[in-house]
């Protein structure tokens, strides 16, 4: 169970570091939205690969809470979002 959740905490930090990228480099807000809601994904699965390891129940809310919270974070920044000038 070690090697898995080694690999699986190497995998999401890689994936965390590449969407960092897309949201600090990304030309318009769309793609700094969608960058931000993939950070949310990420941080949930970290917590769910934590609680597997570790068989400690207590972080479920917190990885309610994040998908809740991507959810409409991301779903109010398009309904009241502003078009980009280019």
């Amino acid at each position: 169970m070690t090697v898995v959740a080694v690999i699986a905490a190497v995998l999401l930090t890689a994936a965390a570091v590449i969407t960092s990228y897309r949201v600090l480099a990304g030309p318009s807000t769309l793609d700094r939205v969608v960058g931000i809601d993939s950070l949310m994904a990420i941080a949930a699965s970290g917590l769910a690969v934590w609680a597997a390891y570790s068989g400690d129940t207590t972080v479920i809310p917190a990885i309610v809470a994040l998908a809740l919270v991507g959810f409409l974070g991301s779903a109010a920044v398009t309904r009241f979002r502003v078009r980009d000038d280019r």
